[in-house]
C-alpha cells in the first residue's frame, strides 16, 4: 500500500480502534503528535510502534518540536531554547553560533528518532521583521544569511541523527502581524521584494538539500489571488520550477482560519493538492478529516511517493541507550546553556 496524501491528529495517548481503521485508509499517508498525545518517552515510543505497525510503508509520524514555545514533548526531553537565541549568538561570533546549531538540530532529532518520530515541522526559515508575534523568536534571525548560515547547520544536526528537516513557512510568514491560525494574513509586498529577502533563505536551503517545505497560510494579492499553500503559482511556478525545489510539499494545517477561504474541508484538501502539495494536514477537526478521506480519490503519484518515502527517519536508539552516549550528555548541557561549556571536539 501506498502512502497516501492525507497526514491526520490523534485524539489521545494511545490508537483507538477508530483510529486503527481510519489510519489503514489509503488516502492517509501520516500522523502528527501534539502534547494531548505525549506523557513519557516510553509512551511516546509504544505510540509511534503501534502506528509503523499497521502498514507498509510505514506511515510518516511528525511533530513540530522546534524549541521555545513550539514544543509538543517536554518531560523527558531537552528543553531546547527558541532558535532566536543562536541568532543573538549569531551576531557575536557566527562560527560558533553555526556549531551551536548543528549541535541543537542533533539533539532534537536524536531525542525524537529515539521515541520513533520520523521527522519534526523544523526549522522555521521566516526571517524575524519585527511585526509578527507567532513568528517572533521562532525565526532564527532577522537577515536572510543568517536565517540560512544557522539553518542549515540545523538541518546538518538533523541529518547526523537520521531525521530530514522540513523548512516553513513558504515563502515567508514574517512580514504581517496577523496569526494564520485566527484569520488569513494579507502581506501586500510586491514578489520583488519578496525575492530580494524572504525568499533568498528558502532559495539556499533548497540548494543545500532541503528535503520537505511547508507554505504558509497567507495572500500575497501582488503574486496571486489564493494563499500560497493553495497556490499553484507559488508551488508549481515559483518553488517548483524557478527555484527547481525537488522534495516534498506538506500544507500547513487545514483546520486553521487562514485555510478557511479555499471552502469546505475536502474542498481545502483538493486545492492544496491540485496546487502542488503532496500531503495535506487535517490536525485536529475528525470530522472534517474523516469528510477530506471520503472525497479523495487520488491514485497514487510515484515521484511524490519517492519524494515522502525520503522523511523516513533512518536507525534510532531507545531513550535509555541515548542517554548513555557521552554525546547526547555534552549535548543537553550545552543546549540547556550555550554560554557555560566549550563546543571542543563534538562528534556531531
Amino acid at each position: 500500500m501506498a502512502l497516501g496524501p492525507v497526514m491526520l491528529g490523534l485524539d489521545g495517548l494511545e490508537l483507538t480502534v477508530e483510529e486503527q481503521e481510519i489510519l489503514r485508509h489509503p488516502q492517509v499517508g501520516g500522523v502528527i503528535l501534539f502534547t494531548r498525545n505525549y506523557q513519557s518517552p516510553e509512551q511516546a515510543a509504544a505510540l509511534t510502534a503501534a502506528i509503523h505497525a499497521l502498514r507498509q510503508p510505514r506511515l510518516l509520524v511528525a511533530v513540530d518540536h522546534e524549541g521555545g514555545r513550539v514544543q509538543r514533548f517536554r518531560e523527558g526531553f531537552t528543553r531546547l531554547p527558541a532558535v532566536r537565541r543562536l541568532g543573538a549568538i549569531y551576531d557575536q561570533d557566527r562560527m560558533r553560533a553555526k556549531q551551536l546549531a548543528r549541535v541543537t538540530g542533533w539533539l532534537m532529532a536524536a531525542e525524537l528518532r529515539a521515541v520513533g518520530v520520523d521527522f519534526s515541522f523544523a526549522p522555521v526559515l521566516d526571517l524575524d521583521h519585527g511585526v509578527s508575534g507567532i513568528i517572533g523568536d521562532r525565526a532564527f534571525h532577522s537577515d536572510p544569511d543568517g536565517v540560512a548560515d544557522l539553518a542549515h547547520a540545523y538541518m546538518s544536526g538533523m541529518q547526523k541523527a537520521g531525521m530530514e528537516a522540513v523548512g516553513k513557512h513558504f515563502p515567508g510568514h514574517g512580514g504581517i502581524a496577523a496569526d494564520s491560525h485566527l484569520e488569513l494574513p494579507v502581506d501586500s509586498r510586491p514578489l520583488a521584494d519578496l525575492e530580494a529577502r524572504d525568499l533568498l533563505a528558502f532559495e539556499r536551503m533548497i540548494h543545500y538539500g532541503l528535503a520537505a517545505l511547508m507554505p504558509a497560510h497567507v495572500l500575497y494579492p501582488q503574486v496571486d489571488d489564493q494563499p500560497a499553500g493553495f497556490s499553484a503559482r507559488w508551488l508549481k511556478d515559483i518553488l517548483r520550477r524557478r527555484l527547481e525545489f525537488q522534495g516534498a510539499i506538506f500544507s500547513d494545517d487545514l483546520d486553521m482560519a487562514g485555510a478557511h477561504a479555499a471552502g469546505a474541508p475536502p474542498e481545502r484538501a483538493l486545492a492544496a493538492l491540485a496546487a502542488g502539495c503532496d500531503m495535506v494536514l487535517a490536525c485536529n477537526d475528525r470530522r472534517a478529516a474523516v469528510a477530506i478521506l471520503d472525497h479523495l480519490r487520488r491514485t497514487p503519484d510515484p515521484v511524490s511517493q519517492v519524494r515522502l518515502i525520503r522523511l523516513h527517519g533512518r536507525g534510532h536508539l531507545n531513550v535509555h541507550r541515548l542517554h548513555h552516549q557521552p554525546v547526547w550528555q555534552r549535548a543537553a548541557r550545552l543546549v540547556q546553556d550555550y554560554d557555560a561549556f566549550p563546543l571542543l571536539d563534538m562528534d556531531i
